[in-house]
């Protein structure tokens, strides 16, 4: 460049130079912000002062100016490329890497076993039409327990068995994490003016209950209802009979008999041949001798709470149930305590 200003060529010549002496890419952004910060760069500079230039050398100077520019813009991304090369090839040779090889496969994660029963379950349950609803873990005392048929001086109530939210108003607790899922169930119908109702409800549910091995203070609960004309006990004996079959396989022993449940009459238990004994009850401490384990309450929805959801009782009847997941799930795999789910113990999780 004989006809070049000199100034130009000397921050030229300066310029590649200390760009061919820079080693890393620490090195390059020092070398990119001194030439072509956007303040004080002195490239940048450089075509500032254009402007100071006599006007009949104005326009060879910022030609050449630029050209400059652009030069060193080339030179910058060529050296990063070189250096990007040379420091995989010093990866691939001094460090004996094989880019080649397929990368180490990583533990791929999976549903925790109360999970996975709880969604076997809602789909058995929907393959029989039943749909899905899902509510608030806090819930309002009115919900939880009124709306129930559960009386204020009923012990659910008193403070050492349920988990209240420090709340008051006007004087009493009035919130809580709810101990069933029942709630929901009066929410659906709340919010259907007209039958039929045909819902399953799963959730979390908390009691201040002694854990051991067969009860835990959070329990995973799924709770059914269908209501409509004509619905008869039957009607539930068979969805139960289906959902123990899919669950449990077609061998298994199913027994229904009579208990008492606040919102439904008449109320029964249903119980499942011991899966330790297989029904013999002979020294088994699971079924503690009757060779049957209890696995969900149910019953005919009480008058009294089809009337409160605004339904005729006279026209419309009801069936209600509801199942202990984990109790579920102990019975399907085997499993002898309950307090294993939420041990965290990647030893009994990676089972399932």
């Amino acid at each position: 460049m004989p006809d070049v200003d000199p100034r130009i060529e000397g921050l030229r010549t300066e310029a590649l130079a200390a760009l061919a002496s820079a080693s890393d890419e620490a090195g390059l952004e020092q070398w990119r912000i001194t030439f072509f910060g956007r303040q004080d760069g002195r490239v940048s500079a450089l075509l500032r002062s254009i402007r100071d230039v006599p006007a009949d050398q104005r326009a060879a100077f910022g030609a050449a100016a630029n050209a400059v520019k652009v030069e060193l813009e080339g030179a910058l991304e060529a050296r990063q490329e070189g250096l990007k090369s040379a420091a995989l090839k010093a990866l691939t040779t001094e460090a004996a890497l094989d880019v080649t090889l397929p990368g180490r496969p990583q533990p791929l994660g999976r549903l925790h076993p109360v999970t996975q029963t709880m969604r076997d379950c809602l789909t058995a349950f929907q393959e029989m039409g039943f749909r899905v609803a899902e509510g608030p873990e806090v819930e309002w005392a009115r919900y939880n327990f009124d709306a129930a048929r559960i009386p204020e001086d009923h012990p659910a109530r008193d403070m050492w068995d349920t988990i209240w939210v420090n709340t008051l108003i006007d004087g009493e607790r009035n919130m809580l994490l709810r101990t069933h899922t029942t709630p929901n169930q009066v929410r659906v119908m709340e919010r259907t003016p007209e039958p039929p109702v045909r819902v399953v409800v799963p959730g979390k549910c908390y009691r201040q209950e002694a854990t051991d091995a067969t009860h835990e203070w959070m329990l995973t609960q799924i709770e059914g209802l269908a209501v409509d004309e004509g619905v008869r006990m039957t009607d539930l004996k068979g969805v139960l009979y289906g959902w123990a079959r899919k669950m449990f396989g077609a061998d298994r022993k199913i027994i229904f008999h009579h208990s008492y449940f606040p919102f439904v009459e008449p109320g029964v238990e249903m119980a499942i041949d011991c899966f330790i004994c297989r029904g013999s009850g002979s020294a088994c401490h699971t079924c503690h001798g009757t060779g049957w384990i209890e696995i969900l309450g149910a019953g005919m929805v009480h008058p009294e709470i089809i009337e409160n959801a605004g339904y005729d009782s006279s026209k419309v009847t009801g069936f209600a149930f509801g199942l202990g997941v984990e109790r579920v799930a102990l019975l399907r795999w085997g499993i002898e305590d309950i307090r294993n789910f939420y041990a965290n113990d990647l030893r009994f999780l990676s089972q399932f």
